[in-house]
């Protein structure tokens, strides 16, 4: 290879110069795996399994003492080993069930979780869901001291997460529309956000303060013989369920009406110890790249749970690292928060990135491009990164995602474990709670469609958008969500994805399960018929079959269909409050036989 003024030029000889091509190739690619790699070791991301010591059974009864690692045997035979013996030494103490941290793939525990996914009769899909424990601090509120056990005292047999806090599980549901591009991208990135958010807020725990003898102390539910003492309590928790045969009220406190239509209130905000100054810089960027690139509603747009714009934390509570700082409310953040600001963020990405393709149909290069044209040098299996595909993406997706967090390593389907819950919702997918006293169906959710009063009241400014198509519903431009991710035709009137989040204080045995629906479920059975639906299956994974499968059937429409069932504390005694599943069981009978009815308009 010679130089001419300055050039490189290429040798005469084809062979060698792709030889010292492909020799650079290999030696600057190892460097920058190893980076990646490094980054990947230091950081933990979102997995689909939970972490958990092997329970206890009836043929591995709990082997926890208080004696440590000695042995139980008598003075007269605890002799040293001798190779002669004729009877193999004892196995070491510590080598048990007790002290074995397994991996339980989350999605495969169907006792625990269950879902499934029917396409209706549309010739592709395009929902999307996502289960597992996401790496954020816990934003539960602490046990009451009878709860808290040192750990060298042998206490329950549940594991924490990486960062000593206890998992935070995560569901999430996604209903696209106008394809599968949005929804997709959702279930692959959005709890990417959501700690990538943490992280960048600095978030803490709300269960460990900076002393380290009060972090080394985190309490379980449990007592000195282990899963023995969960397992009482968990029976005494659920004895303790008052349950009911009466119909609710329609009162705040029991937080349902009548044909179970009246959503939960929600909790008030927990404020946690973060940067204040770091969160402010961060919402002023993310507001001011809105108005840049929409403009029209997001000129005058001021997210409920951002600091900048309201005080909302006046409403919280502290958590207990924060009083034990002495710090303001002020100076904190909420998860609520942090959720808001992901989801903005998620969805200012993949409108930008959108907006910054060219259209299908107006790429006029296309044709002159390489097929190759999407490949990474020297990895032609890879193809390079898209946020919703190659080319420009109009459509969009609905979400809803629902994250429990517990302030005991103990799980939250033990029927002992209190827990708190953040719902974000976003569109008309539905989160349902099932409770054991009485067997209603609690929504999380509402339905952000034009006819709503709060999205009307939100978007009056372009109520000349809204039209009323032939069946009598409500639409902007042709959408039947006024909250959605993506549709970046219509984000100028106000098609945000500000969620819509609400915090649910859940007691020991409260609730029997918890269900996550798309509006192809939604929109052919009521909440109650749902839950009604799942009582009668003996696992979540049977539930969810059962629910998409009878949606599937009774539909007049053949929607996408999924269902997410997830079992909670009280899944015991989910059949035996109110009228357990008979209380729908005639209207869902009607719905099967109008379906099968050959002369029915659904034929």
């Amino acid at each position: 290879m010679s130089s001419v003024g300055g050039r490189l030029l290429r040798p005469s000889n084809d062979h060698h110069y792709y030889d010292l091509l492909a020799t650079f190739i290999r030696q600057t690619r190892p460097h920058t795996r190893t980076r990646i790699h490094d980054e990947h070791q230091q950081r933990r991301h979102f997995h689909d399994y939970f972490v958990t010591h092997l329970p206890s059974s009836s043929l591995h009864p709990d082997s926890k003492s208080m004696t440590g690692l000695a042995h139980k045997f008598p003075r007269d035979k605890s002799t040293p080993h001798t190779p002669d013996g004729k009877h193999a030494p004892a196995a070491h103490p510590s080598i048990s069930r007790d002290t074995t941290v397994v991996r339980i793939p989350l999605k495969g525990a169907k006792h625990h979780y269950g879902a499934s996914v029917s396409r209706g009769s549309r010739p592709y899909n395009e929902d999307s869901h996502q289960a597992g424990v996401i790496e954020i601090p816990a934003f539960s509120k602490k046990a009451p001291k009878s709860h808290t056990l040192n750990k060298n005292t042998g206490e329950g047999t549940s594991a924490e997460g990486a960062s000593g806090d206890p998992q935070v599980f995560y569901f999430g549901v996604f209903d696209g529309h106008g394809g599968a591009e949005c929804s997709d991208f959702l279930r692959e990135s959005l709890h990417e956000y959501v700690q990538n958010a943490a992280q960048s807020f600095h978030l803490r725990s709300s269960l460990q303060s900076g002393d380290k003898k009060d972090e080394d102390s985190i309490p379980t539910v449990g007592g000195l013989n282990g899963d023995v003492d969960q397992q009482k309590e968990g029976k005494q928790a659920l004895k303790a369920v008052e349950i009911s045969e009466d119909k609710p009220t329609s009162d705040g406190k029991d937080k349902v009406k009548e044909g179970g239509g009246k959503p939960y209130p929600g909790d008030p905000p927990l404020i946690q110890v973060a940067d204040r100054e770091e969160i402010q810089n961060l919402e002023k960027e993310l507001i001011r790249g809105w108005k840049d690139l929409v403009g029209g509603y997001f000129r005058r747009f001021k997210p409920a749970y951002f600091s900048i714009y309201n005080d909302y934390q006046k409403q919280g509570e502290q958590s207990g690292p924060m009083k034990e700082s002495g710090q303001d409310s002020d100076t904190g953040a909420a998860i609520e928060e942090v959720m808001t600001y992901a989801f903005l963020k998620a969805d200012y990405d993949f409108v930008a990135a959108q907006a910054a393709k060219h259209s299908e149909s107006r790429d006029h290069t296309r044709a002159e491009r390489p097929l190759n044209d999407g490949d990474i040098l020297g990895e032609p299996s890879r193809l390079a990164a898209h946020i919703g595909g190659p080319n420009r993406f109009k459509g969009g997706s609905t979400c809803s995602i629902a994250m429990v967090s517990t302030p005991t390593p103990t799980p939250f389907w033990n029927p002992a474990s209190p827990s708190s819950m953040l719902v974000a919702h976003v569109g008309d997918t539905r989160i349902l709670l099932c409770s054991t006293a009485n067997g209603t169906a609690i929504p999380l959710t509402t339905n952000h469609h034009p006819s709503s009063p709060i999205e009307s009241n939100r978007l009056r400014r372009y109520a000349a958008s809204f039209v009323t198509d032939s069946f009598g519903e409500e639409r902007i431009l042709g959408l039947a969500n006024t909250r959605a991710f993506g549709d970046i035709a219509s984000k100028r009137l106000g098609v945000s994805a500000e969620p819509e989040i609400k915090r649910v204080e859940l007691g020991p045995a409260e609730y029997s399960f918890m269900v996550l629906v798309s509006d192809g479920v939604s929109g052919t059975l009521d909440d109650q018929e749902v839950v009604d639906l799942v009582k009668e299956a003996r696992t979540p994974e049977q539930a969810a079959r059962d629910v998409v499968n009878f949606a599937t059937e009774v539909s007049t429409e053949g929607d996408n269909a999924t269902c997410l069932v997830v079992r909670m504390g009280g899944w015991e005694r989910r059949q035996e409050g109110g009228h357990g599943s008979l209380g729908t069981k005639e209207s869902r009978d009607f719905k099967r036989q109008q379906a099968s009815d050959p002369r029915s308009r659904r034929q």
